[in-house]
């Protein structure tokens, strides 16, 4: 790993910053230093791309303006606000920690990246931007960019993977880090990784710290930075319900024993669930549909009739599972009674009105895809 004088930390700060005053990217967040503005972008930003993530912040300013507001929202509302980003808990994080700072801290936010820690779902790299930016104190933001970044400006060659090369990553960094500026070095870090020194097709060549790079002057730029890759996700099978009558489509809230806690989904059954340990045969599509309408039956008294709609199962990928939905439709003459079901028939018109996970969306497009194309038209 290479070691810098204290002449080429402050021209390396001083090169940077200029870049960064002439060709930092304008974004909504960045038009003042309100902490409430940084921390909300900064959660979105996470595992989810810049120009996605604009739409959803200038909507979500809209309906929560303040840390209040958000703290007082209804948990649908702010479910739906954030239908499609994906990561659902980052928004149940977010007013968490609103409530926090509304009833703990009444309305004043603590302003060192230590305190910050305290607030639900804020880990190191966003207490690190947020007291950097808002509140200038001086102290790394150390997320995918600044790995990257350093690692390849200092040859430091420790796994990223694990969780404690952060700590090895924040010592570095500290001493580096702008004085005057430590908010608009953050950010200037943020641009320079997601444009010269990005994971794949980067371009070191004409990057504005190129003086500054021991990977491109060893060529050494795709080593870096060393990270162990993780497991690929597993895949879960799943079989979704498409039940209809007069009233609707069968709906229900998932619960926080669940993922996605509060989404609105068809019935979604893991196969795994079906599986009966004194079961001596292989399970079949045709014993899978047997046990589900038997379920039906005796726990919830709901006679329905399952049918296998064509095609290959709905796949999504959550981080550590991949999920495979193989959709079974019934249609009902009469809107049964729910009374033993924890859910509800929702007017077709109606469905996308309620927050819906991407997981659902892709069901319902597959179905409009498989002979329904009128199915959950608005009115």
């Amino acid at each position: 790993m290479e070691k810098w004088s204290t002449a080429t930390i402050r021209e390396f700060r001083q090169t940077l910053l200029a870049w960064y005053d002439r060709e930092g990217r304008d974004l909504p967040w960045r038009h003042d230093q309100d902490p409430y503005h940084v921390w909300v972008s900064e959660i979105m930003l996470q595992q989810t791309q810049v120009q996605t993530v604009i739409p959803y912040y200038l909507n979500f300013m809209a309906m929560f303006p303040t840390v209040a507001d958000l703290a007082q929202a209804p948990e649908e509302q702010l479910l739906k606000a954030w239908q499609g980003l994906g990561y659902y808990s980052r928004a149940r994080n977010l007013q968490r920690a609103a409530r926090q700072l509304v009833d703990d801290y009444r309305g004043k936010w603590p302003q060192t990246a230590a305190e910050l820690l305290d607030l639900t779902g804020i880990g190191p790299y966003t207490a690190g931007a947020i007291a950097s930016i808002a509140f200038g104190e001086v102290v790394p933001a150390v997320d995918g960019n600044a790995f990257r970044v350093f690692s390849r400006l200092l040859l430091i060659d420790a796994d990223i993977a694990k969780p404690q090369t952060r700590k090895l990553f924040e010592q570095v960094i500290q001493p580096i880090v702008d004085p005057q500026r430590p908010g608009a070095f953050n950010q200037a870090i943020m641009d320079l990784g997601s444009s010269y020194m990005t994971a794949k097709n980067s371009d070191p060549a004409h990057s504005p710290v190129r003086a500054f790079d021991a990977s491109y002057r060893e060529d050494c730029v795709a080593d870096f930075p060393v990270k162990t890759k993780a497991p690929r996700p597993r895949p879960v099978p799943y079989y979704g319900l498409i039940v209809t009558s007069p009233a609707g489509y069968l709906m229900v809230q998932r619960d926080a024993t669940q993922m996605l806690t509060g989404y609105w989904t068809f019935p979604l059954i893991q196969q795994a669930d079906l599986q009966d340990a004194t079961d001596q045969q292989p399970a079949t599509l045709q014993t899978d549909i047997a046990h589900l309408e038997q379920r039906f039956m005796t726990d919830y008294q709901l006679p329905i009739t399952l049918t296998p709609l064509s095609g290959q199962p709905v796949s999504h990928t959550y981080t550590h599972q991949r999920w495979q939905v193989k959709l079974l439709v019934a249609e009902l003459s009469s809107a049964a009674d729910l009374t033993f079901y924890p859910g509800k028939w929702v007017a077709a018109s109606t469905i996308k009105t309620l927050p819906l996970p991407k997981v659902q969306e892709k069901l319902m497009t597959r179905y409009q895809n498989q002979g329904h194309p009128a199915a959950f038209k608005q009115n």
